[in-house]
């Protein structure tokens, strides 16, 4: 939609600029008093020149006035425009928004299953240090320091919109 007021617009701008040199080519001929004559004068000269060039000035009155009519639908396509752009920017947003969240849920899927295996991994190596630490005593006459009373693995928790990162306790 907006490409096409984009063109539309140009176009109109493209056919206005050339109404204005077919205006000027055909102005070119005619003699026109200089505008710091006064005012009566000015008026005078004007209507001589139309009724001696009757024709031309009819077709410069048509230019003229195709140039009104087309300026004015040049300004309402180009409010038009303004109207969309902000429409478009938001959706354009909208769908990057919506990528990123696809991408930061594609993220935080693998972050949980990655944090699955490591409470896994931390199971057993807690279990393995506790049947360790016995042995350990017997034969170094010391403790062996494990430092698994509670460990914590991050998690990805989603409450509707807002994502939040938790840390699991294992």
């Amino acid at each position: 939609m907006i490409e096409q007021l984009q063109v539309e617009i140009t176009a109109l701008e493209a056919e206005i600029a050339t109404l204005l040199q077919e205006r000027t080519d055909l102005g070119k001929d005619i003699m026109l008093p200089t505008d710091d004559a006064p005012p009566p004068i000015l008026v005078v000269a004007y209507r001589r020149l139309a009724r001696e060039n009757p024709e031309l000035f009819a077709e410069l009155k048509g230019i003229d006035d195709a140039i009104a009519a087309l300026e004015n639908q040049l300004t309402k396509k180009q409010l038009q425009l303004q109207r969309l752009i902000p429409q478009a920017r938001r959706a354009y947003q909208e769908q990057q928004l919506e990528e990123a969240r696809q991408q930061a849920q594609i993220h935080a899927d693998r972050i949980n299953e990655i944090a699955a295996q490591l409470a896994i991994e931390i199971r057993a190596l807690k279990a393995c240090a506790d049947e360790l630490s016995p042995l350990y005593w017997q034969v170094y006459y010391k403790p062996f320091i494990t430092g698994f009373k509670t460990i914590s693995v991050p998690y990805i928790r989603s409450d509707g919109d807002v994502w939040t990162i938790v840390n699991r306790i294992v």
